[in-house]
């Protein structure tokens, strides 16, 4: 059974870093796009960025140049490197895994990040 768990959440002051990880099972991984998303009370889920298994990225315009997306094929993990983090960061993040050839995705359970001071 597929399962992505997520890791690295938490509290952390304006312009500080946290790393997110994704740590993914049941799944054969090098054949699913990897992404995160975050979802804000009110508002829509939206993708934040997303890595394929050759590791072409893409961002969100919001986190350019702040936050960096990796993965270890090996291990089934992927990463979300956060840097000069701001309040309107603050939000939970889902982890997920596209199939690149059919309409299956998976879902983590999410993981709380705060930015406040």
């Amino acid at each position: 059974q597929a399962q992505l768990v997520e890791s690295g959440g938490g509290l952390v002051q304006p312009g500080g870093s946290l790393r997110l990880s994704c740590a993914a099972s049941g799944i054969t991984f090098n054949f699913y796009i990897m992404a995160w998303y975050r979802q804000s009370p009110g508002k829509q889920r939206e993708l934040v960025a997303g890595i394929t298994s050759g590791g072409g990225t893409n961002y969100a315009d919001s986190v350019k140049g702040r936050f960096t997306i990796s993965r270890d094929n090996a291990k089934g993990t992927v990463y979300l490197q956060m840097n000069n983090l701001k309040p309107e960061d603050t939000a939970v993040y889902y982890c997920n895994a596209q199939h690149i050839a059919t309409i299956i995705q998976y879902w983590g359970q999410g993981a709380q990040v705060t930015v406040s001071s």
